[in-house]
């Protein structure tokens, strides 16, 4: 507290905003990170990761291991199959396990082989089969106001393991972003901007955006916000800011969260760009009527705990929306990311796996017989 207070006086006196980040001039970095230079002097820092490459698959058998028919072979497995589609085969070799020695019919005799049919991966009826579901798919996970890139670390690892392409930005001002001194760069459409040209440079055949969100009503700032005050006073209040908002978007407040809080590098941002970014959240566009035109699935997830956005606003947000998803979890608050990722990412893969079924008018009708 008093470090902020005084670094706050210095930054009165010498009329500079401190913690100013400075462009950044490489373009990739050694640690995985890509440096995106969206407009002139504008960069930002990018974590862009593919599915992990795929093992290289065993040699084929000899013809003496195979089955007496054809497409099926004989041996010793215990076959586990998910339901996200992934099968899981297990060699039990000359011990089969404790929980296989009743028999499948209850004789008290272990199966002495299974046997598998090798089907083709594609699929008998042509379509792609499960390693293909994240096939041209590219997961785009956009942080909100004092984040950066590294509060959706559990998401970008966890799809990535699935065979996800992900694209996370750190937005201007946060993160290892380039931080411009002039509050125009922080407005709405600006950073829309950005996220414009980052998402022409990543995607593909489809994309899907995480981001975080809010009633379906349109943003304007408030003139009684304490985000009007000078930078450097809200400077020198900067450590009451961050306890606040461990206080307002974490359910619980212990010890574990605030190391979350620590490694998501939350709030971590100078006070000129906080101030600047909350004054330019203008965009009158976003109303009711702009919302109800989007026809795209819309997933939501919010934590009960949150007290930045009232369960109330996602909940007229799903009823806004043409196909609308509202998922509550109730141990979770405004940064449900960091303290439950895998039900978040439960709820994501599931939802990315869901296919609509076609309109009745998308259903081919034979042709009656004459």
């Amino acid at each position: 507290m008093l470090t902020g207070v005084t670094d706050g006086i210095f930054c009165c006196l010498l009329g500079a905003p401190p913690n100013a980040v400075g462009p950044l001039e490489s373009v990739e970095s050694s640690d995985g990170y890509t440096f995106v230079e969206v407009k002139p002097g504008r960069v930002l820092r990018v974590k862009h990761a593919g599915p992990a490459p795929a093992p290289t698959p065993p040699p084929p058998l000899p013809d003496t291991a195979q089955g007496d028919r054809s497409g099926l072979v004989r041996c010793q497995r215990r076959i586990t199959v998910y339901r996200n589609g992934r099968l899981l085969v297990e060699n039990l070799g000359r011990a089969p396990r404790a929980d296989l020695l009743l028999g499948q019919n209850g004789s008290g005799e272990p199966p002495a082989s299974l046997e598998v049919e090798l089907a083709d991966p594609s699929g008998s009826d042509g379509r792609s089969g499960p390693a293909s579901a994240a096939s041209g798919v590219v997961l785009f996970f956009i942080h909100g106001v004092g984040g950066s890139l590294a509060i959706w670390k559990e998401q970008l690892d966890f799809f990535v393991r699935l065979g996800y392409e992900v694209v996370a930005p750190d937005l201007a001002g946060h993160g290892a972003s380039s931080a411009p001194q002039v509050a125009a760069a922080y407005t709405f459409y600006a950073l829309a901007e950005d996220m414009r040209a980052i998402f022409k440079r990543y995607a593909k055949k489809r994309n899907v955006i995480m981001i975080n969100g809010g009633g379906p009503t349109a943003l304007e700032p408030s003139f009684c916000s304490i985000f009007n005050m000078p930078t450097c006073v809200l400077h020198c209040l900067s450590p009451c800011l961050a306890w606040s908002f461990l206080k307002a978007g974490f359910a619980r407040q212990g010890a574990k969260e605030k190391q979350l809080l620590k490694e998501g590098n939350a709030f971590n941002v100078s006070s000129f760009v906080l101030r600047a970014m909350m004054s330019g959240q203008y965009w009158p566009e976003g109303d009711e009527v702009y919302h109800a035109e989007l026809t795209v699935p819309v997933l939501l997830v919010h934590g009960m705990h949150d007290k930045f956005v009232p369960v109330e606003e996602d909940q007229r947000m799903a009823e806004i929306l043409l196909l609308a998803f509202l998922k509550l979890i109730d141990e979770g608050s405004h940064m449900v990311m960091l303290e439950c990722p895998e039900t978040v990412n439960t709820l994501l893969h599931e939802f990315l796996l869901w296919e609509p079924e076609p309109p009745p008018s998308a259903l081919t009708v034979p042709p009656e017989k004459k």
